[in-house]
């Protein structure tokens, strides 16, 4: 037997151990050749009437963590090239048949008649997980990291090889519903718990315990392949199934506002096949399968969430040639909220940390903070007091300069004036090393005037992290007029190091991220003096895809800064830059009412001690009445605050801020979280296309205004046909 991907070993018991070993990848990974090695041992197995039973396990460190989706992309790519070499009908007939091998082969696995255990070592997620399932036993190790789960949701798919049906069949169907519809990542108790898994043993027992559960007597015919087999939960169709099928169609309603074809697919493809016999079942969820596959919303997520983010976090953008860099130790120069979060990160990444501030105390007061974090995570049972006081050991608090000199790389996040940062960098720069990168954390300044205070502007960049640094997964890079590549390359390394995805993007006042998110919140304020109701403006937000309303979230981040932002942007640059009835509205809350964000409490909502936040009606008093709800064309608003922030993304594009489609879908979605469903606001555009875009654009700016005017370079791409990703796959071709 010829396999490419596991070796293949027969034990004087009659045990098979199939081994996926996957040759030069770090991680196993689901691709055509997994599926043909599995069918060949299945087979094998079969042949062979020595082999009583196998035993499927990984050779690496973890299992799998699920289907390589450049494999769903090609599939994609090949579905559109057969609608014109065949015709539409064939071309569906062979993108379903092929969509459903996998399917097919873990089906074989079932049904062989020779039983089949799965020993999982670590994370096993998605099509890997569906292997597993469709064993007839699962052993896990006690690998507190070990993990398995079918998160296909989050990329917009949902598990086409069987784990739609075998997860209800084994599991009460609440938990396997709140299981799939979140894509949840789930420990071994918890799976256990489940029926998921069978049984937990020390990890350096994992084979012997498989085989020993194959030699006590593994039935080899599922429950469901069974007769008298009956459903966890009961039928669908009982007293018990009424009591959980119109709850979970309002809580998926709720909780997706219907945006998502995967999340969709889930609900139709259990609820139908739990109606069925298994093979009938499969065949249903397949045929959902296949037309989620073909669905915009599933291409654009598993383009920017996994292909994307996978290429920027291998370092898609790091200058060729450029030595790696081992960073050591970096100094953190501003001991508040972002520079804490920059320190503890870093800390946890292995590096050590000197954390700088006026005076030894401040910098104590941003150590604390990582004491925070790690009691965090000592309290949940996720780290130990010993590893906390490790990571505390490795940050030095200082107000000492000199402490800089033997660091690595330098970051300053003090506060977001020009003076300031000026003599920290003159500071900085006269202690630490001459080959060492100096970087600035600010949300809005332009790098190229902060350079200015730099004796070595090619060894300057910017890295902006967003609130909170430890678990917001974005970091943009920015690039001054004479920042070098070196500087690029050591900022990505460190980005790398600390586990987080990059964008690079070129200088200007708001970066990219800033300049989106910043056009959401200004068309959500001009709403509120135009009388739309708080609550209404928020809700619509979450209805169009987006995680946090728009004034929920300048609560969060603080209005009394985008107040300062404003004003700022007014003096740098002119009247012109800020729209006056924004600039009316933050002075009246933050100059006039004292209400500066959910930090004090009180900001476009109240926010008690204890209960639900509730919304200030003390707006009324600026806008006068505000309009009535039934009134309002609810779809309007989501367009305006969907448009607003995809027409700056193209304008950003027009300008050579960003130059990548992917970087802009990916920061726009790790960045703010806009509307993950589209994948992205570069994504947005090209799934509406850019002539309905346009048109949407100018219906919007005869009626509101010229904010909402194409820029040329959209208007070019509409009379041409074009996308932004076909723009960038032309360039490409010509290169």
């Amino acid at each position: 037997m010829d396999l490419k991907n596991f070796t293949w070993s027969v034990d004087s018991d009659g045990i098979a151990l199939l081994t996926w070993d996957m040759p030069g990848k770090s991680m196993n990974v689901i691709d055509e050749s997994v599926g043909h090695d599995l069918n060949a041992a299945v087979d094998a197995a079969v042949a062979d009437a020595a082999v009583k039973g196998v035993v499927i396990t990984s050779g690496k460190d973890t299992f799998s963590g699920g289907a390589d989706l450049t494999m769903l992309e090609r599939l994609g790519q090949t579905f559109k090239d057969a609608i014109k070499a065949k015709g539409p009908e064939a071309a569906m007939a062979d993108f379903f048949e092929q969509s459903r091998a996998y399917s097919l082969v873990l089906r074989k696995i079932e049904t062989c008649g020779k039983p089949f255990v799965c020993a999982i070592n670590g994370m096993c997620l998605g099509g890997a997980f569906e292997i597993a399932l469709a064993c007839h036993a699962r052993v896990a190790s006690d690998n507190p990291k070990l993990r398995v789960g079918l998160p296909e949701v989050k990329v917009g798919l949902f598990p086409g090889a069987g784990g739609t049906q075998r997860v209800p069949r084994m599991a009460d169907i609440q938990s396997a519903l709140q299981m799939l519809l979140k894509g949840d990542q789930l420990k071994a108790d918890r799976a256990k718990a489940m029926n998921l898994i069978d049984e937990i043993v020390p990890a350096d027992k994992l084979i012997e315990a498989a085989k020993a559960r194959l030699k006590a007597g593994v039935d080899p015919v599922k429950p469901w392949d069974k007769p008298k087999f009956k459903l966890p939960s009961g039928p669908v169709y009982s007293a018990g199934g009424m009591m959980v099928w119109p709850p979970a169609n309002a809580l998926y309603r709720k909780e997706t506002y219907d945006n998502y074809p995967g999340a969709r697919a889930i609900m139709s493809a259990v609820y139908e096949g739990l109606l069925v016999p298994m093979d009938t079942a499969l065949r249903i969820e397949s045929r959902y399968f296949a037309s989620v596959l073909r669905t915009p919303q599933a291409q654009a997520m598993i383009r920017s969430l996994f292909v994307s983010m996978g290429a920027l976090g291998k370092g898609l953008r790091r200058p060729a040639g450029v030595p790696a860099t081992q960073l050591k130790s970096i100094g953190v120069i501003g001991a508040g909220f972002m520079g804490a979060g920059i320190a503890y990160v870093s800390a946890q990444a292995g590096m050590d940390v000197v954390l700088i501030d006026r005076d030894v105390e401040a910098a104590e007061k941003g150590k604390a903070y990582s004491h925070k974090l790690m009691t965090d995570q000592v309290n949940k049972g996720r780290a130990t007091s010993a590893q906390r006081e490790a990571l505390l050991a490795k940050i030095k608090a200082s107000a000492d300069y000199a402490d800089l000199k033997d660091v690595d790389l330098v970051i300053e996040a003090v506060f977001e004036d020009p003076a300031v940062k000026a003599d920290v960098i003159k500071k900085a720069e006269a202690a630490i090393r001459p080959d060492v990168v100096f970087a600035s954390n600010t949300s809005t300044l332009p790098i190229t005037g902060l350079a200015k205070a730099s004796v070595r502007p090619e060894q300057f960049i910017g890295i902006h992290f967003f609130s909170p640094v430890d678990k917001m997964m974005l970091v943009e890079t920015i690039l001054a007029e004479k920042t070098g590549d070196k500087a690029l390359a050591v900022a990505l390394d460190y980005v790398k190091a600390i586990k987080k995805t990059p964008i690079v993007v070129n200088d200007t006042r708001g970066f990219y991220v800033n300049r989106c998110v910043g056009n959401y919140i200004k068309e959500a304020h001009l709403m509120v003096m135009e009388g739309v109701p708080t609550v209404m403006i928020d809700n619509l937000a979450k209805q169009a895809g987006m995680p946090v309303g728009p004034l929920t979230l300048n609560d969060e981040v603080a209005i009394d800064l985008g107040l300062k932002i404003l004003k700022a942007t007014k003096a740098q640059v002119g009247t012109q830059a800020v729209d006056p009835q924004q600039e009316k509205l933050l002075t009246f809350m933050v100059e006039q009412e004292g209400r500066i964000g959910k930090k004090a409490k009180k900001g476009f909502y109240d926010y008690p001690d204890t209960g639900k936040k509730t919304a200030w009606q003390g707006i009324k008093a600026l806008v006068g009445t505000q309009q009535d709800p039934d009134t309002i064309d609810r779809q309007e608003i989501i367009d305006r605050l969907l448009v607003t922030t995809a027409l700056e993304a193209s304008r950003c594009v027009e300008e050579g801020v960003v130059t990548d489609p992917r970087e802009a879908d990916v920061g726009s979605i790790l960045g703010f979280g806009f509307a993950p469903w589209s994948g992205g606001t570069l994504s947005y555009i090209d799934m509406i296309g850019t002539r309905a875009f346009v048109k949407k654009c100018d219906a919007l700016a005869a009626k509101y205004g010229d904010r909402f005017t194409p820029n040329k370079l959209l208007r070019e791409m509409a009379d041409k046909g074009e996308t932004f990703y076909g723009r960038m796959t032309a360039k490409k071709a010509a290169a």
